[in-house]
């Protein structure tokens, strides 16, 4: 049974909300382990490590915050009646692309 449009979207936010708290919490772990060690991020095998992590939780949680954004605009959309409508062509987005990416502003044409 599909969702209605405000409780996928509602849905999508708490997943990324939580995604969000999650990774900023990995986040504050992996500068915890560096703060407590004496290494040079540069010279030390484990530091490329430390690097690579922060950069990869950095993308996640950039990720997690623009989904948040979308699916926000997305909510405004549903309330001032634009929904479903493609921002760019004012064309109806397809049902099934709303399905797939209930946050989607633009039709496939336009995305």
């Amino acid at each position: 049974m599909d969702l209605d449009p405000r409780t996928a979207l509602q849905t999508e936010r708490a997943r990324a909300m939580k995604l969000l708290a999650d990774v900023e919490r990995s986040m504050l772990d992996v500068s915890d382990a560096r703060d407590g060690a004496n290494t040079d991020d540069e010279h030390d095998p484990e530091g490329a490590t430390l690097a690579w992590e922060r950069g990869s939780l950095g993308a996640v949680r950039d990720d997690a915050r623009r989904r948040v954004e979308q699916v926000d605009a997305s909510l405004a959309r549903l309330d001032a009646g634009t929904y479903g409508r493609c921002a760019v062509g004012g064309e109806p987005i397809p049902e099934a692309r709303l399905a797939a990416v209930p946050w989607a502003a633009t039709c496939v044409a336009h995305a």
